[in-house]
């Protein structure tokens, strides 16, 4: 079937067209047009993307290993604008791990819609900087236990958060190897480190500013590696909380496309290790600053309205940077002539509109 979504603005990824017009056929984009129709939607742009989300709806998926828990996260980033998501497990057992990749395997053999793949954020971090991770399951990798993660999660796996100065180059360069994202977080790693890392392969890295050694003046850390770096990229979560507004502003005039957003959203639950409990638009876990409250077109409205991002801008730190982290060929983030229509559809005030 061919079907025709018109926009009285229209943003492809890369440009704004007025009365814009995409026409989709088998849930791909066989054409764009400009004219002018009728009850056109206000603003039609690609879909956003979370490479770090934990759970929703009461469905941690550390503590809810199950395909209903990865249903509740689709349905929670599609509400939000994200068509695509990277469901995450932090630091953990590995008897923990193990059952997050068995349950997104087992929602993408039943057809689960959105999910690129299993994030893990930790163990294999630093103490010092571990924020709400617990230092009980913190430690440094073996050869054999990485082979033995990555055997166990073939095809699931896409990103691993970890702490360059805790895991071998060796180790790094493995991982990479088998074609998952290695991305530097909670560390504590020296400027010297920390660019060393990034110099050998490391391209991203997890949270600016959030558990990573700060920038001071006669010590730059990991957050001044990153601002100095030409090549780096960083997810950053802005929820006015995690980062105040003002930090996002400076990064983003230093770093430009290489700043993007995760929402690093969790839910409440009151069991397992972290009991994240909600806490005035934000998580806490055992009183510590947990997960955020974020959905990505919050994040949109977020770097527009309160950071002075130009909305084009500011949807593709959403949308075609984490696609370009990710490197998938079946997702860039943009809407193009013979790609998939992964788009949403935005009144003028930016709230999302359901259009199946």
């Amino acid at each position: 079937m061919r079907y025709s979504y018109a926009a009285k603005k229209l943003f492809t990824g890369i440009e704004w067209i007025d009365h814009g017009v995409l026409v989709v056929e088998n849930d791909i984009i066989v054409a764009i047009e400009q004219r002018e129709e009728k009850n056109a939607i206000p603003i039609i742009a690609p879909a956003l993307i979370d490479l770090q989300i934990y759970g929703a709806g009461r469905k941690l998926l550390s503590v809810f290993p199950e395909v209903a828990s990865i249903q509740q996260l689709y349905n929670y980033c599609k509400d939000g604008g994200a068509n695509w998501f990277q469901p995450t497990v932090a630091t953990n057992a590995t008897a923990v791990i193990h059952a997050c990749i068995d349950a997104v395997r087992m929602y993408l053999q039943e057809g689960g819609k959105g999910c690129i793949g299993l994030h893990v954020e930790g163990p294999w971090i630093n103490t010092e900087k571990r924020g709400a991770h617990l230092a009980s399951f913190i430690h440094a990798p073996t050869k054999e236990e990485v082979k033995a993660l990555l055997d166990y999660g073939k095809g699931i796996i896409t990103m691993i958060t970890l702490a360059p100065e805790i895991v071998s180059e060796e180790i790094i360069d493995y991982i990479q190897s088998r074609g998952v994202v290695v991305s530097a977080g909670h560390t504590n790693a020296s400027y010297i480190e920390a660019t060393h890392a990034f110099n050998n392969g490391i391209r991203t890295a997890t949270h600016l500013f959030n558990a990573m050694s700060p920038l001071q003046h006669r010590a730059p850390g990991v957050v001044g590696a990153i601002l100095d770096h030409a090549t780096v990229c960083c997810s950053i979560v802005p929820d006015g909380y995690h980062v105040d507004f003002a930090a996002v502003r400076v990064a983003k005039k230093i770093m430009g496309s290489r700043l993007f957003a995760i929402t690093d959203a969790v839910t409440n639950t009151t069991t397992g290790p972290y009991p994240h409990q909600f806490a005035d638009d934000r998580y806490e876990a055992n009183g510590i600053l947990s997960g955020s409250a974020l959905t990505m077109l919050q994040c949109v409205k977020n770097f527009h309205l309160k950071c002075d991002i130009e909305l084009g801008e500011a949807i593709r730190m959403c949308s075609v940077y984490p696609a370009k982290i990710m490197g998938l060929s079946h997702i860039s983030g943009r809407l193009e002539i013979n790609e998939r229509a992964d788009f949403i559809c935005l009144e003028e005030n930016l709230n999302h509109i359901r259009v199946e």
